[in-house]
């Protein structure tokens, strides 16, 4: 069974740092790109960013782009998203997904993980 599980959320300053971890379980992690994606209050699904399977290459939205960074480690099923120079309309619940490709396509998103930016 598929399962992803974010943590690392909580409260931070406004310019403050803030490292994401999501642990899969369940698929062979190393054989899939992993993504990101936050949900700010009263807002919809807004993508981050995303990384290839081997960690190669990654993109991100303009939003975060130059402030927040994904990684991964394959040895340890863990992908990560580290969150630089924080302001308050980073405020949101953060997600890691990844969508499997094939015959039978699918998503698997994780619980979500509070962030909070506020002084």
């Amino acid at each position: 069974q598929v399962q992803l599980v974010e943590s690392g959320g909580g409260l931070a300053q406004p310019g403050g740092s803030r490292r994401l971890s999501c642990a899969a379980a369940g698929f062979t992690f190393s054989n899939v790109a992993m993504s990101w994606a936050r949900q700010r209050p009263g807002k919809g699904l807004e993508w981050l960013c995303g990384i290839t399977s081997d960690g190669s290459d990654a993109a991100y939205a303009d939003s975060v782009k130059g402030r927040f960074r994904i990684s991964r480690a394959n040895v340890g099923n863990t992908v990560y998203l580290q969150m630089d120079s924080l302001a308050p309309e980073d405020t949101a619940v953060y997600y890691c997904y990844y969508k499997r490709g094939g015959s039978a396509p699918a998503e698997y998103w994780g619980q979500g993980t509070q962030v909070t930016v506020s002084s």
